[in-house]
């Protein structure tokens, strides 16, 4: 990834580095997956959930906002030259979803797409306030997307879950 930019003009006009799209299950790092990939788009074809698309040179990329993938793992069963590969890890990826401020719950609109959407249950609403807010369990959240294209405020992103230090 390049090196964030500090200079001046970046810092008045809030321009940001641009960070790495989010890859199919089993990607490599993101500098290895680039190197493998070939762009060829059998993942992309494979995939039943119709949820990657062909990105930056035609390589793949996860859009949650098409629906939720469910590992089913045959975009890793397509790939070839090994850029997905779920014998390099046990975890599909280090993705967890988080929810912004516009989000409705914290506007006073009562909703719960997202808990309705999710496979796992990882996101409850506790009887804290007059609107229940939602909350993440990130031991239960998988990264899937589910929650992701159903929130009609567009609150929900996923981001590369923290690693924990050894």
């Amino acid at each position: 990834m390049a090196a964030p930019d500090r200079s001046r003009r970046a810092l008045l006009f809030g321009r940001r580095a641009a960070t790495a799209p989010l890859r199919p299950p089993w990607a490599l790092d993101e500098n290895d997956f680039l190197d493998a990939c070939t762009a060829c788009g059998a993942c992309v074809d494979r995939c039943p959930e119709r949820v990657l698309v062909r990105g930056t040179n035609g390589r793949p990329v996860f859009d949650p906002r098409l629906g939720e993938c469910t590992f089913c793992g045959d975009c890793e069963s397509a790939c070839v030259p090994r850029a997905l590969d779920r014998s390099a890890t046990n975890e599909p990826w280090a993705l967890k979803a988080s929810i912004a401020d516009v989000c409705l719950p914290r506007q006073g609109v009562v909703c719960s797409s997202c808990r309705d959407a999710c496979p796992e249950r990882a996101i409850a609403f506790p009887l804290t306030a007059r609107i229940p807010l939602p909350t993440i369990d990130p031991e239960r959240c998988t990264g899937c997307g589910a929650c992701v294209g159903v929130c009609p405020a567009q609150a929900i992103a996923l981001s590369a879950r923290a690693t924990e230090a050894a």
